[in-house]
């Protein structure tokens, strides 16, 4: 197996993926910020997520992806999405889930929540963090285990990553995308 592992999210001010109810809200989603997902999604092997994270794109239903629950214990395809393998961390590797979904090597995009970004901390090749600075969300789901408590450049940089310089997504509101890296 050979894989490039990605990490992406948007958050808040306040580092939040999510409202309070576990919903991404419309103030959260932007033009440029989607389709610099959307693009980055098209080009990866595998997608990995948990129950509540899906991109509702076009093209979603022709990728294939690993949905992390803790409802079985063997991996199986998603009766509801032939291209998803159910997958219990719990009762298989992450080896032995690339392996049943039938992909070897290309990138892996992990695209949430909380607890599925921490299971690649320490893993990612690069962590694409997107930021809206005008977008506020007390009380919501923190992007990353620890945050708010913790932003997620402090969390990042705990494990090893450095930003570079950030890209600019949408110059209205303005949102940004920075790839932290890890350093060697």
């Amino acid at each position: 197996m050979s894989f490039r592992i990605e990490g992406y999210v948007i958050v808040s001010a306040d580092g939040m993926l999510a409202d309070p109810s576990h919903i991404m809200p419309e103030t959260l989603k932007f033009e440029g910020d989607k389709l610099f997902f959307e693009q980055a999604l098209d080009r990866a092997a595998l997608i990995v997520h948990g129950r509540r994270s899906h991109e509702q794109q076009p093209n979603s239903p022709k990728r294939k992806r690993l949905i992390l629950t803790r409802k079985i214990r063997a991996l199986t395809v998603d009766p509801e999405m032939p291209n998803a393998t159910l997958w219990n961390p719990e009762h298989a590797s992450f080896a032995e889930a690339c392996a049943f979904a039938d992909v070897a090597s290309g990138t892996v995009a992990i695209i949430g929540g909380p607890v599925v970004f921490d299971m690649f901390m320490d893993r990612y090749d690069t962590f694409w963090l997107s930021e809206a600075p005008h977008v506020r969300l007390p009380g919501g789901e923190g992007c990353f285990v620890g945050v708010p408590e913790r932003t997620p450049h402090q969390v990042l940089a705990s494990h090893g990553m450095k930003p570079g310089a950030p890209y600019l997504l949408d110059a209205a509101h303005d949102v940004t995308v920075t790839p932290w890296r890890r350093v060697d």
